[in-house]
């Protein structure tokens, strides 16, 4: 019994990073329909368009974690009710993102992804400089690398994050967040062992 609740964590870990970055975006859809019922009112956004690149650090941790990996990320923010055209709480975001770049060790191979996010500003922490954060999303990747039992190069990737902006100079603000990141087919290959890491970000908007 024992060793089945242990050989089973992988499909748990695998289902956990699958749900929470989709429920990051479906529960504002089904707060804004609700929201939409009570009130005839649409909200107008004027927050401005954003874009923002980063350098991209990683390390799996699971199945194996001897995979290091550096990329760079480029991404374009709206106000989340720009893009989705219903309410939706003002401090949320959606934003696509792409990223790019190679795994360094235990080889070099390509990588690079596809995906969108939907960011929460949590305000009620914030100070004049400091703008915290927590995001989550999903999109696909394409590795260049297999562990064994990843029947696919081309994958789903849900992550889950948490960052802050930081407002150190005059200008446009920097930011980081440290993310968890899930590879994996959501079964659509029958061989569907998932790659969980740890990422890193920082970056500056402009």
């Amino acid at each position: 019994m024992v060793l089945y609740a242990i050989n089973q964590i992988p499909n748990r870990l695998n289902s956990i990073f699958l749900k929470l970055p989709l429920c990051l975006i479906i529960v504002p859809v089904f707060l804004s329909i609700a929201a939409t019922a009570l009130s005839a009112d649409n909200h107008q956004s004027d927050i401005a368009t954003r874009y923002g690149l980063a350098a991209v650090l990683g390390k799996t941790f699971d199945p194996v974690n001897d995979i290091y990996f550096t990329q760079l990320s480029g991404f374009i923010m709206w106000d989340y009710d720009k893009i989705w055209h219903h309410w939706a709480p003002d401090s949320l975001r959606f934003k696509v993102e792409g990223t790019a770049g190679l795994t360094t060790s235990p080889e070099i191979r390509g990588m690079a992804s596809v995906g969108m996010m939907a960011l929460y500003y949590i305000k009620f922490i914030s100070k004049p400089r400091w703008d915290p954060y927590i995001e989550g999303g999903i999109g696909v990747i394409y590795t260049d690398f297999q562990v064994d039992g990843q029947g696919s190069r081309l994958n789903f990737n849900p992550q889950i994050g948490i960052g802050t902006e930081m407002q150190l100079e005059s200008g446009p603000p920097f930011f980081g967040a440290v993310r968890l990141s899930h590879i994996s087919n959501a079964g659509l290959h029958d061989d569907n062992r998932g790659v969980n890491s740890v990422v890193i970000m920082i970056g500056r908007f402009f």
